[in-house]
């Protein structure tokens, strides 16, 4: 018997990138992402965009930014982001 163990560590974790779109919350941003997709009978390419909350230490940062996010552990509802 093999004693394989699959580690969910920083390494295997999503990283996306996006523009900061709200700053209002204290420690919190909101991150729009977008991606591109195409549509498979006709080949049309249109943009998707979702918006994810992320979790922010610092107060640095200002509405328009270009940030990384990384996938991390439940901080709240609907904190499951943080910024890099």
């Amino acid at each position: 018997m093999s004693d394989i163990t699959t580690t969910y560590n920083a390494v295997n974790k999503r990283t996306l990138k996006g523009k900061v779109v709200s700053t209002a919350m204290q420690k919190t941003v909101v991150v729009a992402v977008n991606k591109i997709k195409v549509d498979p009978l006709y080949k049309k390419r249109y943009t998707v965009t979702k918006k994810y909350k992320a979790h922010n230490e610092n107060t640095e940062i200002q509405v328009g930014d270009e940030v990384s996010i990384r996938e991390s552990k439940p901080l709240s509802k609907h904190k499951r982001w943080i910024v890099i």
